[in-house]
């Protein structure tokens, strides 16, 4: 029994933060700031052209001696970002963050980009499965001990 990744969309709202290329890896901070996330898509239109994080900042913005100002998002985003659909699981999404190391997987759906899934997200659906599961046996055996 596990969440597909469009009831999660559904359940938490599809909003996805997006950045074109040419944005400033300033806005592009200031967007992930005001929306408390750690990483924006890089869309054209509808279309998923990477994204960027709060580690490429910190790894090929700082430590590169590079301004957040005049280097652009295309410079360094991930480009080959790795995506789901809405019909697959979180227990797909599960393994596929585990075994990439990435926290955030777009999901696109014919080729228009639909969603964005978390850790976060995958954590607190394994939780709500779990706490499901605890109650369904509890309420077996409240009500074998009854009978």
């Amino acid at each position: 029994m596990t969440a597909s990744v469009r009831q999660v969309l559904d359940e938490k709202g599809s909003r996805v933060h997006a950045v074109p290329p040419g944005a400033s890896v300033y806005e592009a901070l200031e967007l992930m700031a005001q929306h408390d996330i750690g990483a924006v898509v890089v869309a054209e239109g509808e279309c998923l052209a990477g994204i960027f994080t709060e580690r490429d900042y910190a790894r090929k913005v700082i430590l590169q001696g590079r301004t957040s100002r005049d280097t652009r998002v295309g410079e360094l985003m991930t480009p080959n970002v790795l995506t789901v659909s809405p019909s697959q699981t979180m227990d797909d999404c599960m393994q596929l963050m585990t075994e990439n190391r990435v926290r955030h997987l777009p999901v696109v759906e014919r080729g228009r980009l639909v969603g964005i899934v978390t850790i976060g997200d995958a954590v607190k659906t394994v939780i709500a499965e779990h706490e499901a599961t605890i109650r369904q046996l509890s309420s077996y055996i409240a009500g074998d001990l009854a009978s």
